[in-house]
C-alpha cells in the first residue's frame, strides 16, 4: 500500500447545522462548516487571532449519522483528506473551493458528553462513509451541490 500523506485533521465548531441531502441515485450526503480559531502573538506583541473556515463533506451511512448527530456550535474532530475543485458559479467565472472528505468526524469531549448508540447496521449501505474499505463518493455528475 503507498503512504498517503493527504490527511488532515481539524477541530473547530460547526458554522450551521448539517446539511444533509440525496443525490439522483439516492446516495445521502451531508456537508457542513466547521470553524477554527487559534490565538497568537504578533512581533510587535499583541494579541491576535485566525480563523479557518472549511467545508466538510460526508457520504452513506456517516452522512445521516452526522446529520442526526451533530448541531450549529457543537465542536467536532474531523479527519479526512483535502480535496481541491472548480465549478462554474451563476456570472459564468470559474469558482475554485477547497473541502475536507471526511473519513471520521466525531464529537470533541473536552467540553461536552454524549452518549453514544450504534446504528442497526448500513441501511443505504457504502461502509462507514470514506473510510478504507468503504466504497468511494459518487461522480462528480452526481453531487447535489
Amino acid at each position: 500500500m503507498a503512504y498517503e500523506s493527504n490527511f488532515i485533521t481539524m477541530i473547530g465548531n460547526l458554522t450551521d447545522d448539517p446539511d444533509l441531502r440525496f443525490t439522483q441515485s439516492g446516495v445521502p450526503v451531508c456537508n457542513f462548516r466547521i470553524a477554527s480559531s487559534r490565538r497568537f502573538t504578533d512581533k510587535a506583541g499583541q494579541q491576535q487571532e485566525e480563523t479557518v473556515f472549511m467545508t466538510v463533506n460526508l457520504w452513506r451511512d456517516m452522512a445521516e449519522n452526522v446529520a442526526e448527530s451533530l448541531h450549529k456550535g457543537d465542536r467536532a474532530i474531523v479527519i479526512g483528506r483535502i480535496k481541491v475543485r472548480s465549478y462554474e458559479n451563476k456570472e459564468g467565472q470559474t469558482v475554485w473551493v477547497t473541502e475536507i472528505e471526511a473519513d471520521e468526524v466525531a464529537p470533541s469531549l473536552r467540553w461536552a458528553r454524549v452518549s453514544v448508540s450504534k446504528t442497526s447496521g448500513s441501511g443505504t449501505g457504502g461502509g462507514g462513509g470514506g473510510g478504507w474499505d468503504s466504497a468511494p463518493p459518487p461522480s462528480d455528475d452526481d453531487v447535489p451541490f
